[in-house]
């Protein structure tokens, strides 16, 4: 063997056609003691080393992989001038080591963007806590389970075993039950994994269909936003190696994305919650049949995506049918939330003064000093109308702040405009308006909008409003309609004008007296 060979740090064996090993370095008769020349390649060395020689290619040999005396090696082929086949040994355990672990990291990173998108694609808790636990089951351990802070006693959970069904519960127990788990939810560090002792784990922590005892435990801290989200037990039968350092550091970090996941879903839950309750005090009240007067309501917001504007209306029924019902129609300056929360302080304010409803000029003036009186800017217009039936007909006082005139439908089919006028609302700091009285016949309508009707534009060019002249034109059309087929007319007619352009709120509230036949007929009741 050449110097060369002598001299060089790793293996090399140089092997014949038949599998018999010819020379060999001092490098390769450490790693293959019983290996000298005239020996058999595959008993003195190793397997996989002798089955690559058997299949060398004469024209091209390539290098082949493998492990001998606890070692990885990259073993490559040569071919010397008298016909054999030389292997060099490449000692690449440290390079199979750096690439099982980026292929590790690699995994990992892709498993983390893949949590990261299955949770935050939700933002429902339920959905949240099985996709958190179903991930971690499939990826992290045998079983995982998923404790939401605790209420009271209860312990909100979600159970799994790598590809089972996720199943939620809630449970009554002690979270000190299991070790670390009181801790883990208030967000203090997890204990590590040696520490826990999987025989003094509760049943009740361990899924339903789990295979053989539990071998390993992992208990950690869900963080969230400001308060802890929860905390996630990690399961491993006592087959299976128990968890390295590495996978609990890794299990803190999945830990962490689950937990921001479920922070966010808890927070929106709260946020739709109080929406919902918000909204329903900010919405339109349903209107009907009041003490033989005919109330029909309808609202189209300024934006598709939004259900409360600055457009609004109320009706506050009186004690009896002697004593009047008051009917509201406003409209806020400005579209969409902060209209709509300067609308729920006018119809809040408007509550508190209705022992004052026999009086418009005192109910404006007290509501315009109370908006004088806050920080917003926004004003107002509103027009109030007091309804009472007498006989067959209904009465009416209309009081118009800054507002388009209320206009009546005759059964005829003639059209009038109220004689009120008023300036706004939350401007002055004195109240001027004239309050018109009006008496409604058997199936004549009284029609309070907002301009969002008029001012809708549309036409050939998208330019042209709605106008005061073609609402007229609609409500002589409605003579004797009832009162929910007025409202829907005129808004129908508006939104087809505007058709899909921008548009402002818009508000109708028709005050019908009823015909008499109907009148009759409640009567005899």
């Amino acid at each position: 063997m050449g110097a060369r060979w002598s001299d060089a740090p790793y293996p090399v064996v140089m092997a014949a056609a038949d599998g018999r090993v010819v020379e060999l370095n001092e490098a390769a008769a450490r790693l293959f003691p019983r290996a000298e020349p005239g020996t058999s390649l595959a008993a003195t060395t190793a397997g996989w080393l002798a089955e690559a020689h058997r299949a060398v290619d004469g024209h091209h040999p390539e290098p082949v992989r493998g492990e001998a005396g606890g070692r990885g090696f990259e073993a490559h082929p040569t071919r010397s001038p008298d016909g054999h086949v030389i292997w060099w040994l490449v000692d690449d355990t440290d390079r199979r080591l750096a690439e099982t672990e980026l292929a590790t990291e690699r995994e990992r990173t892709a498993l983390l963007a893949e949590a990261s998108n299955a949770l935050l694609s939700t933002l429902n808790i339920d959905r949240c806590m099985e996709v958190a636990v179903r991930l971690a089951a499939e990826h992290l351990a045998d079983a995982a389970v998923l404790i939401a802070p605790a209420v009271g006693a209860r312990l909100p959970a979600a159970f799994t075993i790598r590809g089972a069904d996720v199943s939620c519960r809630t449970v009554q127990a002690d979270a000190a039950e299991v070790p670390g788990l009181s801790e883990a939810l208030q967000g203090f560090p997890p204990i590590p994994s040696r520490w826990i002792d999987p025989a003094e784990l509760p049943s009740w922590a361990v899924p339903d269909g789990f295979d053989g005892p539990v071998g390993a435990v992992v208990v950690t801290p869900l963080p969230g936003h400001g308060i802890p989200a929860g905390a996630l037990i990690l399961l491993r039968r006592s087959d299976r190696p128990s968890f390295s350092e590495n996978e609990e550091v890794f299990a803190r970090l999945f830990a962490a994305r689950a937990g921001a996941a479920l922070s966010a879903a808890r927070m929106y839950a709260e946020q739709a919650g109080v929406t919902t309750i918000l909204m329903r005090e900010l919405l339109p009240p349903r209107l009907h049949h009041i003490h033989g007067v005919d109330f029909a309501g309808g609202y189209r917001a300024s934006v598709r995506s939004e259900l409360v504007g600055g457009d609004f209306y109320d009706v506050h029924p009186g004690d009896d049918e002697a004593v009047e019902s008051l009917a509201v129609l406003g409209d806020v300056c400005g579209k969409g939330l902060e209209a709509a929360v300067t609308t729920g302080k006018i119809r809040t304010t408007l509550q508190a003064l209705l022992p004052m409803a026999g009086d418009h000029m005192r109910m404006l003036s007290l509501l315009n000093g109370a908006l004088l009186h806050t920080e917003s800017s926004r004003f107002a217009t509103l027009v109030l109308a007091s309804a009472i039936r007498a006989g067959d007909r209904v009465r009416l006082r209309l009081t118009s702040a800054g507002h388009p005139p209320p206009l009546i439908v005759r059964s005829g089919g003639g059209v009038e405009e109220a004689a009120t006028r008023g300036c706004l609302i939350g401007v002055f700091s004195d109240i001027d308006a004239t309050t018109a009285e009006v008496e409604l016949a058997p199936g004549e309508t009284c029609v309070l909008y907002t301009d969002g009707i008029t001012e809708a534009r549309g036409g050939p060019l998208g330019d042209v409003m709605f106008g005061e002249e073609r609402l007229t034109e609609a409500l002589a059309g409605c003579a004797g309609m009832p009162a929910e087929a007025v409202v829907e007319r005129v808004q129908m007619l508006a939104a087809q004008w505007a058709g899909s352009r921008d548009h402002d709120d818009m508000a109708v509230v028709a005050i019908t007296a009823p015909p008499n036949g109907r009148l009759r007929r409640e009567e005899t009741r």
